[in-house]
């Protein structure tokens, strides 16, 4: 009970998940793996991680909605709740179904999200602006500590996807440009997380450089028979 333990989950286990209060497992992974995984999760105080991406759910009518921009919203008449972005409708969607099974109180992780700088050419709002706004929007949001409609004064523990581009990624161009920083290390654009001194023409370390202020350019090397 010391050591947290999960696995994360894309938003493909739901059957239905628009409106948020309307979200349900698939049937059969409800009972035989969720249900079970949840208590397991429970009992351990480890939290449900999930992959939420409003960059694979966005079309160009909801693009502002999932950009966290100025937007219509989506309102569920169920709950008679508005959503302004698209990130609080897919957390609200992952508390519901817990809800439906009663593991509402299991805290709830965002294992990866992201946007993608480079994208093919008929995709729209891929590009380096874009995914700096995506990313620098969410970073806002989840530490703003509002929560979503549902889950509200609640923040979520979140991780960017990615921090390098993966250039020899196969598929969508996309696929391989969700990095903050190019394969080489270089930044591709800054949303608040670089040092005000990062240069990107600084060497990468090399721990069998020269002793500094060695006239005569010694090594340092492990000593022959020397302990771990």
């Amino acid at each position: 009970r010391r050591i947290q333990i999960s696995t994360p989950h894309s938003l493909g286990i739901f059957t239905n998940s628009t409106p948020p209060s309307s979200a349900k497992f698939r049937r059969g992974y409800d009972t035989q793996v969720l249900k079970p995984l949840l208590s397991f999760l429970r009992s351990t105080s480890s939290p449900f991680v999930v992959n939420p991406y409003p960059f694979f759910g966005y079309s160009i009518e909801t693009l502002d909605f999932a950009l966290f921009r100025p937007n219509p919203g989506l309102f569920d008449q169920q709950t008679k709740l508005l959503y302004t972005n698209m990130l609080d409708a897919q957390l609200d969607s992952v508390y519901s179904a817990m809800d439906k099974l009663g593991f509402s109180d299991v805290e709830i992780v965002i294992g990866e999200i992201g946007w993608p700088s480079e994208g093919d050419i008929d995709q729209i709002g891929v590009d380096v602006d874009t995914a700096a706004e995506f990313n620098k929007n969410l970073v806002a949001r989840v530490d703003s500590g509002t929560g979503t409609p549902l889950m509200p004064n609640r923040t979520f523990e979140t991780y960017i996807f990615a921090l390098f581009n993966e250039n020899l990624k196969s598929g969508p161009t996309s696929e391989r440009k969700f990095g903050i920083f190019r394969s080489n290390l270089t930044p591709i654009y800054d949303i608040g997380i670089l040092r005000p001194t990062f240069r990107s023409s600084d060497p990468v370390y090399n721990p069998r450089s020269p002793v500094r202020g060695s006239s005569s350019k010694r090594w340092c090397v492990t000593k022959s028979g020397a302990e771990t």
